[in-house]
């Protein structure tokens, strides 16, 4: 299994995963009991950058900027297929993946749905390193826009995927993105959201109470409950709501127009 998940030539790889862990989040988690006692983020105590503009501390460097495209790259390359086959997307053509950041879903969703095409939705120096580095030009039916689905207008779209967004951010800015998303999507449109759930009663699974510790050590948000999720996206306008638990990692929630 070594050969698979920790050399770094494997399409498998987690090697960048590792090492952005070890050298990034490890350094917010040696601040997680103040990150309790504060309930914030720790990036202003591990790195000197303050977070009020999450992404703008996320990105602080372009090194640090393609260390987690690698890292997200690497997530997807092994759980995308998983995802984007929990539900039947094929009468979406036009999707949306918002932060798309190195388009690893958006080719698993092509290879899926040949039919569909999809368009990474993400900052500008995020669509240009992932059309240099991740992204070959060759597939005609992956494009990019560059944006901030929270300051600029979603283009309309069929379905717009949301993977490990929502847990980045507070009750209050996940229902601002879903309303802007029920308002964009064509009439029987929707959104696609990917996240870890946690237990109805909270008891677990211990992987998705971890990230959601790791979410205070580095974000606004946390890791919710599908029930949570429903009741964002019915203050969103979504009537439609289908939650598809994978058994794995990710689950996957389908909500309609």
């Amino acid at each position: 299994m070594s050969t698979v998940f920790l050399i770094e030539s494997s399409p498998k790889s987690l090697y960048h995963s590792i090492q952005y862990s070890s050298r990034t989040i490890y350094l917010c988690w040696h601040h997680l009991t103040d990150a309790i006692r504060e309930g914030t983020n720790q990036y202003e105590k591990a790195f000197g950058r303050n977070s009020k503009d999450l992404f703008q501390a996320l990105y602080r460097s372009d090194e640090e900027m393609v260390k987690f495209m690698h890292l997200m790259n690497s997530i997807w390359n092994i759980c995308g297929r998983d995802v984007i086959t929990a539900f039947d997307l094929s009468p979406f053509r036009s999707i949306y993946d918002l932060g798309g950041c190195s388009g690893a879903l958006a080719k698993h969703c092509v290879s899926v749905y040949p039919e569909s095409s999809v368009t990474i939705f993400d900052l500008p120096k995020v669509v240009k390193t992932s059309r240099e580095h991740f992204v070959s030009q060759r597939d005609d039916r992956i494009h990019f826009y560059e944006g901030d689905f929270f300051k600029d207008a979603l283009p309309p779209a069929d379905l717009y995927i949301l993977a490990r967004i929502l847990h980045d951010w507070t009750d209050q800015r996940c229902v601002e993105l879903l309303r802007k998303g029920y308002q964009s999507c064509t009439p029987g449109g929707g959104v696609l959201l990917v996240e870890a759930l946690l237990h109805e009663d909270n008891s677990g699974p211990l992987t998705v109470q971890l990230y959601s510790l790791n979410m205070l050590v580095q974000t606004e948000g946390r890791e919710r409950k599908g029930s949570e999720y429903s009741g964002l996206l019915a203050a969103a306008g979504f009537t439609c709501v289908h939650i598809h638990r994978t058994g794995k990692i990710y689950d996957v929630i389908l909500a309609r127009k």
